[in-house]
């Protein structure tokens, strides 16, 4: 048996995403190499990473008997629109909690991409005033489950902080399978792997599964998007840990290659810089690609750097994780549209 077959999982992506080559971008950079993982082709809901993880969290609700499923998140949260997609499609009511996490921004933001995906897919929509308090936003979806018992229902909470399980992160150990198979079929021996870094589950998933794939000497860089690199480095590591001793195997030292960079980090999760922008618009007018302005646009920005810088080599291949997103650049339009 794998290690993921006691998992319970309902299938929401469409797997495996294709690997393709971006040789467009990799002759503009003149640097190594460049591929693309298309995460942002999992199919739920405009894709992106969170179908995957989304697998494991339903399938546990679903043998739990829940009939509503609770979820918190920025206001442009790919992970909410995913979960209210996720629900609909398997007949569960949806409460979604949206937390102010960038402030300052506009009537676009608060009402196009994500959210207005939110409203067409039925879910009930709650605030949550705060942007840095994961603890106290579980704490309030745990108190929007007591309501939903309260009225007869049986609620399932995906909580936010890393005091709990992270079983999405399942998603990203099966998924290093996945990129190393299709990395071998065009010839790819030793790629340098490069995500954002955010929850820290797609991350941490891709070392463990590296791991069990015996090939932690392929390089992961987590580019930054909310933390900075020691503060994200250490929830990776957290995160690796958890799911070694949630897997039962014996630690594989994945934890000792946590690499993580905040060049690209200011001015900060869910802002926009002129690198970003850059690399927003690089991607699309190079390869006709659509990065998102909160986790892609920012990890691709750094992929671009290390290029500049001459740290990535040119004969060694680079896959950047497309992790999906699309839907929140309609909530950036004013700061996207050039004057």
């Amino acid at each position: 048996m794998r290690p993921l077959d006691s998992f319970p999982r309902v299938p929401l992506a469409h797997r495996p995403t294709p690997l393709e080559a971006l040789p467009n971008l990799s002759r503009h950079l003149g640097g190594p190499p460049i591929f693309v993982k298309r995460d942002d082709c999992t199919g739920l809901a405009m894709g992106g990473n969170k179908a995957r993880q989304l697998e494991f969290y339903f399938g546990e609700a679903r043998e739990a008997g829940a009939d509503t499923v609770l979820v918190t998140g920025a206001v442009q949260s790919n992970y909410v629109r995913s979960t209210a997609a996720a629900a609909a499609k398997l007949g569960m009511r949806c409460v979604v909690q949206l937390e102010e996490r960038v402030a300052g921004m506009g009537e676009t933001y608060h009402r196009s991409g994500n959210v207005l995906l939110n409203e067409i897919f039925g879910c009930r929509i709650v605030h949550y005033p705060e942007g840095e308090d994961e603890a106290g936003a579980d704490r309030s979806l745990d108190a929007l489950a007591d309501e939903v018992r309260m009225a007869g229902g049986r609620p399932y909470v995906i909580h936010l902080s890393a005091a709990y399980p992270p079983l999405g992160a399942l998603g990203y150990v099966e998924a290093a399978s996945e990129i190393l198979a299709q990395a071998a079929e065009l010839g790819l021996d030793r790629p340098t792997l490069i995500t954002p870094s955010g929850s820290a589950a797609t991350h941490g998933g891709l070392l463990v599964g590296l791991a069990l794939e015996g090939r932690l000497d392929v390089p992961v860089i987590g580019m930054c998007v909310r933390r900075n690199a020691q503060v994200q480095r250490d929830r990776v590591i957290g995160m690796v840990l958890a799911l070694e001793d949630m897997l039962e195997i014996q630690p594989s030292g994945a934890h000792l290659r946590v690499d993580t960079r905040d060049d690209t980090l200011p001015p900060g999760y869910g802002r926009l810089s002129t690198g970003v922008v850059e690399a927003i618009r690089l991607m699309a007018r190079t390869e006709g690609l659509v990065l998102d302005p909160v986790y892609t646009g920012r990890a691709f920005a750094g992929l671009v750097s290390l290029v500049r810088s001459g740290e990535l080599g040119a004969e060694d291949p680079v896959i950047f994780v497309h992790t999906g997103g699309t839907p929140a650049v309609f909530g950036y339009a004013e700061e996207l549209t050039e004057p």
